[in-house]
């Protein structure tokens, strides 16, 4: 089986894409994937959510440069089927450092390939930086789908049809298998009008691509980082535990279907979107 990439993007910051890109990939762990996590965020606060220390030099700057080998940078966690690359505050130079190289937005992905064409992991989780730098279009370069998440405030929506538009251009770039494998409302609060009616303002105009599962506000979530564990492992039985289990389990079963759907019509059936939020 093929490593699936999975970057978890928005260029707009606070909306749960580190919280979700720990808890996720832990979840999906869980499952019996092999998971790497890749923290491309020079804030590292994946890494510390895992429970490792912002250690110099261990983040992915001198692979991207050339300089390094990719596996001297993978580190095992804690928990079962679940590594990780580190970030640290060093990968922040690499946006000035990699732009000085002809082929800049393509460094994570020849620094990665020989990771890939190994097919040591089941998934590879992308923990993108909140800007729309280097590391980030990298992030999509090399990516076969994107999970955006997504706060349910009515300014987020504004978001999301910046992403749309890059992920386009990304796609026609080059990397034509770039999807948007779904939207994640995030920080879901039942108890307020404001929160169903961004999810139905969502699903109005995205459709089936927004997932079901719903990420709450939920203490728990806010103070797993702290203890260096993710959610599953912190509290296995409050909401936002259940949360992501939920997510893991909806993105597996929508890899299912996919594959499914390429088996039952592999030469036939209606022509790709070009535009990756069709619910086509």
């Amino acid at each position: 089986m093929k490593t699936l990439v999975v970057a978890l993007a928005n260029q707009k910051g606070g909306v749960g894409k580190t919280t979700t890109a720990i808890n996720f990939s832990s979840c999906l762990a869980e499952k019996n994937k092999k998971v790497l996590l890749i923290d491309l965020d020079p804030q590292a606060n994946a890494t510390s959510g895992l429970g490792l220390s912002k250690e110099p030099n261990s983040s992915l700057f001198q692979v991207l440069l050339g300089e390094q080998n990719i596996d001297s940078k993978i580190k095992s966690t804690d928990f079962k089927n679940l590594d990780i690359i580190p970030s640290e505050l060093d990968l922040a130079g690499a946006e000035i450092a990699i732009a000085r190289h002809d082929d800049y937005l393509h460094k994570l992905k020849n620094a990665l390939n020989p990771l890939l064409s190994r097919n040591v992991y089941d998934i590879i989780i992308l923990d993108c930086p909140p800007s729309l730098g280097i590391l980030f279009m990298n992030a999509l370069n090399f990516a076969d789908e994107v999970i955006i998440p997504m706060q349910c405030e009515y300014l987020a929506l504004e978001g999301l049809g910046v992403m749309k538009n890059i992920v386009q251009q990304v796609v026609d770039a080059g990397n034509s298998n770039l999807k948007i494998s779904g939207i994640l409302m995030t920080m879901y609060n039942p108890s307020t009008n404001l929160s169903q009616q961004v999810v139905q303002e969502v699903i109005k105009h995205f459709g089936d691509i927004v997932f079901e599962t719903l990420i709450p506000r939920n203490v728990r979530l806010s103070e797993a980082p702290s203890y260096g564990l993710p959610i599953n492992k912190y509290d296995p039985h409050c909401l936002g535990a259940s949360a992501y289990r939920s997510l893991a389990k909806e993105f597996l079963d929508r890899q299912q279907i996919i594959k499914f759907e390429q088996i039952q019509k592999p030469f036939g059936g209606e022509p790709p979107p070009s535009v990756p939020f069709s619910n086509a």
